[in-house]
């Protein structure tokens, strides 16, 4: 089968090529993609700036049908529309594995990036990754799940939004929206925050019914909460600039490289500086009880389905923040 595949370390090296038709082995299952979500993280594999183990088929963000069924699989499973946690392998006794926080394990290995992913036809994962999706969810917005769940990592294990605390995010791309979403369902009052280019997100996020405004615009106030998406320098700063003293910093946008921000502000307010790497499975099941009591809107973020031979546009598009969520479909 064709897959997109990171073929050798460094800046690109990303083209469609011939992968290894997954097999089920015990206690796994081979699913048929649905959709694949692009990612930041994804752009930042392209880029050479997030670590991966090539030759190696990309993609994190998934929503399939069970195909085939390994041993010891129930058969329930089969035929089921589901979306799967990312992680293929964890070493199990580390004490982060013991606390149920998988995502720190230092021997965790996730498709997409060291395990063959999602932009391909088929995916092998572990039986336990996956989760039932409703009937009357759309299989491609579905696949938004995992970056949902991502947010529900950094802003609810533990709560970090408390009911009518005013909450600032910073970059209304797709993790920002979802955030919103997220602090929102906690309780918060929450205002988005763009730039100039960003007003087709920020009408998005207005749709929502999110107060908006951009760097245009005086500036939004002190906030309880600070969310940062957007991943750059200028979001960092304005993000620690609106906090207001002792006030909590939520870091959920990434980089790729290192940033100069004006880290003695958090001094100055005793602000308290946290995140979230990646999911875990409570995070996981805060995501899709979210979805299941639709207090979370996936719909409003979804793009465009593309096929996988025009990964090139939809990458690019994903880069230049046309839109807020391109789905791969095989």
């Amino acid at each position: 089968m064709r897959g997109l595949t990171k073929l050798a370390p460094g800046v690109g090296n990303v083209a469609l090529s011939d992968r290894p038709e997954p097999d089920a082995a015990p206690g796994h299952v081979v699913l048929d993609v649905i959709a694949a979500g692009i990612c930041g993280t994804d752009i930042h594999i392209y880029d050479g700036e997030y670590a991966s183990l090539p030759p190696v088929t990309m993609g994190h963000e998934v929503s399939g049908v069970v195909a085939e069924l390994g041993d010891g699989v129930n058969e329930t499973w089969s035929g089921a529309r589901v979306v799967t946690e990312t992680y293929f392998s964890t070493c199990g006794h580390c004490r982060f594995c013991l606390d149920g926080r998988i995502n720190l394990c230092l021997e965790r290995r996730s498709i997409g990036s060291f395990v063959d992913g999602g932009f391909a036809p088929r995916l092998h994962v572990p039986a336990r990754n996956l989760h039932r999706i409703p009937d009357w969810l759309d299989g491609r917005v579905a696949a938004m799940t995992e970056p949902l769940a991502c947010c529900c990592q950094s802003l609810l294990n533990p709560e970090r939004v408390a009911a009518g605390e005013g909450v600032l995010v910073v970059g209304p791309g797709p993790i920002g929206l979802l955030a919103a979403q997220v602090a929102r369902a906690a309780g918060g009052d929450v205002h988005v925050r763009g730039t100039p280019r960003d007003g087709p997100r920020l009408d998005i996020a207005q749709r929502l019914g999110f107060t908006t405004s951009t760097t245009d615009d005086a500036p939004a106030g002190d906030f309880d909460v600070v969310v940062e998406c957007s991943g750059h320098a200028a979001g960092m700063t304005f993000a620690l600039e609106s906090a207001r003293r002792g006030a909590r910093y939520v870091q959920i946008g990434l980089a790729g490289k290192p940033v100069s921000i004006p880290f003695d502000l958090v001094c100055f307010g005793e602000l308290t500086v946290t995140s979230g790497n990646a999911s875990t499975p409570t995070s996981w099941e805060r995501a899709l009880q979210l979805i299941d009591n639709r207090q979370v809107d996936l719909e409003p973020l979804f793009s465009d389905a593309v096929p996988l031979t025009e990964w090139e546009q939809a990458f690019a598009a994903t880069r230049s923040g046309a839109g807020i969520k391109y789905m791969l479909v095989p």
